[in-house]
């Protein structure tokens, strides 16, 4: 593990202009530079760099980041190994910090089974071109298929012999220990004897490489000879401490950077699928290799694009792989197109009977969203109304679990036309499926947390109380003599409850990312008498919204600002924008990163910092626009609530009572912001 000052040393070593000229092209633009970006087809220069602020960052795109964003983004590394890219390149000694005795064994344990699985792959290969029966077996069924010698070599495809010692053999005669072939599944023992026995005797192999290119597992296929009769053509090798097959995608190392520069990826079943797809020019395709899709290979896919089509053969088995990982995309956001090839043909066989141009146009006119084809599959001859009524709830329930309210509200709309359905009533039911998972994830929440309750029923959890600011500090001090309070007190009802403000909680969470560390009241004494010496804009932001109960909506928007916080109160010189451009968390360094890029650049000599005045008066309008919104959208609630309650004369007595306060909430803040006011 790189101890923590050797990622400082490299931090501050890498500079945005070095590492992304080894990419891009970039020219001089004022203060910073600009190039064409290499995330997507850029025809115009639309890639900027800021050395003054050590990012990059793409306006059209969006990507970019610091200087270990952008390696992890462009060379699809982790965050470790983008750090030791980066060391490298200046000649930085990484210092590891000190593992325990259990970690570095540990460790080694698994660097071993990544040794030997490496020497296998090289081993198989070796046998397929070089030994006798490798060309004469092996390489005759590569070849009867149709891969030629570069596809081979790319996927480093190999041949296990006959003989079922002839791996465990080499391997210790080579040195390797009987314990980490048999770890790694390439071997097995014998119940009788205790003796090792080759797991892919007689199969062509098909390695499994990480998104790093590490060898994690292979796979063994039957040649075609003799699988007649044969239920399992492949074996695969066993979960180990460096393979779990639902967290691995085959193809995925070959795919990865044409995925991202595609920003699609097709998924097929199979590793002859892949390869014949890549053979013939399309080469941004993974298998999942027969499973169900998990949630771990949907993230991982996640990294690179949004876009996935499922690729599948027409038969049965095709259509029910297609079917069963729907609703687990669409839940984890992604944007799924379905392709069931011709009866008869398989990705496979369509791709060498093809062109990548003929493939392509195939693709581009047949493949159909989701519910396009979920409708034609369970909807098909069925005239039952029970039935047919059974597939739409099917339907609606897949877009239920969209997460974009835009998509869902554009699917429901789209279900209504296609099948006639009235799109009340589609959304009503895709309510009723909203509430019951929002039901189950809540009832799964507290058994978890009793369970740790249970657990952990002697822990004390002593919190460092933050101190209680309202929105209405008094400010006691000559530099703030004249601050106008920020808001009136106005407690919203409902804490906890999620805002549906996202365009101000970016802006909030901009300003955080840009001022967060910089002091905007000095001596500020609380409702308890407290006096706090200096109050920073994530401070105010932070205390103010936790006043009310409530958060910016968006996980790592609340994340942002409570470590803002946090950090700014025990750090005097915090700086947002420096923590969060090296923060551990991808995903925020490419949020900070987008959100501190000036969207439009000024000459050096008339670029100006703001004054503490003007960020408290920005952050000030900020928080009362944001609970305008908000109060908004709660008097729109009740306005719902009291029509369903007419039945209940007590309870729409309470409701207008809540209805009222609010609204005079409400026109607090907008006479304060200056706007109208509505009865």
């Amino acid at each position: 593990m790189i101890d923590r000052a050797t990622v400082d040393r490299i931090l501050d070593a890498a500079n945005i202009v070095d590492v992304v000229s080894e990419f891009v092209n970039l020219r001089k633009a004022g203060v910073n530079y600009k190039g064409l970006c290499p995330f997507h087809d850029d025809k115009t220069p639309s890639f900027m760099v800021s050395p003054s602020k050590n990012i990059c960052h793409c306006f059209a795109c969006g990507k970019g980041g610091t200087p270990v964003g952008f390696i992890m983004e462009h060379e699809q590394m982790t965050y470790p190994e983008a750090l030791r890219w980066l060391a490298r390149k200046y000649n930085i000694e990484i210092k590891e910090r000190e593992l325990t005795s259990e970690e570095r064994q540990k460790e080694s344990d698994r660097e071993s089974m990544f040794i030997v699985n490496e020497w296998a792959a090289k081993y198989f290969q070796n046998i397929l071109k070089n030994d006798v029966d490798g060309r004469a077996i092996g390489m005759q069924y590569f070849r009867s298929r149709g891969i030629r010698d570069d596809i081979i070599e790319k996927f480093q495809l190999g041949y296990a012999l006959p003989s079922r010692t002839a791996l465990s053999t080499a391997a210790t005669k080579a040195g390797y220990k009987e314990e980490y072939l048999v770890r790694t599944g390439l071997c097995y023992k014998r119940e009788e004897s205790g003796g090792l026995v080759d797991r892919y005797a007689g199969r062509v192999i098909f390695p499994w490489l990480s998104t790093s290119g590490k060898v994690v597992a292979f796979g063994g296929r039957l040649l075609d000879s003799r699988t007649k009769g044969v239920q399992q053509k492949y074996v695969n090798s066993p979960d180990s401490e460096i393979y779990h097959k639902e967290q691995q995608l085959y193809g995925i190392f070959q795919a990865k950077r044409q995925i991202a520069k595609e920003d699609r990826v097709f998924m097929v079943e199979g590793y002859t699928d892949v390869i014949a797809m890549h053979q013939c020019g399309i080469e941004n395709v993974v298998a999942n290799s027969g499973t169900a899709l998990s949630v771990y290979q949907i993230k991982q896919l996640h990294r690179f694009t949004d876009n996935i089509t499922l690729l599948y053969d027409g038969d049965e088995a095709g259509i029910h792989a297609a079917l069963r990982g729907t609703d687990m995309l669409l839940a984890e956001g992604m944007n799924i197109k379905v392709l069931i090839l011709p009866d008869g043909d398989d990705p496979d066989s369509f791709a060498r009977k093809h062109t990548a141009a003929e493939f392509r146009k195939y693709i581009d006119e047949h493949q159909t969203d989701f519910i396009q084809f979920k409708s034609d599959v369970m909807l098909r001859g069925v005239s039952d109304p029970i039935k047919r009524s059974e597939a739409i709830n099917s339907i609606v329930r897949s877009i239920s679990v969209i997460t974009d309210p835009i998509v869902r509200d554009t699917y429901i709309t789209d279900c209504s036309h296609r099948l006639g359905i009235n799109e009340a009533t589609l959304i009503a039911q895709m309510n009723k499926f909203i509430r019951q998972d929002i039901e189950q994830r809540y009832k799964d929440a507290r058994r978890e947390e009793e369970r740790a309750a249970r657990l952990n029923n002697n822990a004390n959890v002593n919190e460092n109380a933050s101190p209680n600011v309202n929105d209405n500090p008094n400010v006691n001090t000559n530099d703030n003599a004249n601050a106008h309070p920020p808001t009136p007190n106005t407690k919203l009802l409902t804490p906890n409850s999620k805002p549906l403000t996202p365009n101000i909680s970016s802006m909030i969470v901009e300003l955080l990312v840009r001022h967060g560390g910089d002091v905007i009241f000095n001596n500020v004494e609380t409702d308890d008498g407290q006096t706090i010496e200096r109050l920073t804009v994530a401070q105010y932001i932070y205390y103010s919204l936790n006043a009310d109960g409530l958060s910016l909506g968006h996980a790592l928007y609340d994340q942002m600002l409570a470590e803002a916080a946090a950090q700014s109160e025990a750090d005097t010189s915090f700086n947002a924008e420096q923590y969060f451009a090296h923060h551990d968390n991808f995903e925020i360094v490419q949020m900070a990163a987008s959100m501190a890029f000036d969207h439009f650049q000024l000459r050096k000599s008339q670029q100006k910092d703001p004054t503490p005045e003007q960020i408290r008066e920005q952050a000030t309008r900020l928080l009362m626009d944001f609970r305008l919104d908000y109060a908004d959208a709660q008097l729109k609630q009740l306005k719902a609530q009291i029509s369903q309650a007419v039945s209940n004369p007590q309870l729409m007595m309470q409701l207008m009572e809540q209805y009222k306060d609010v609204q005079n909430i409400r026109n607090s803040l907008a006479r304060k912001l200056g706007t109208s006011i509505v009865v």
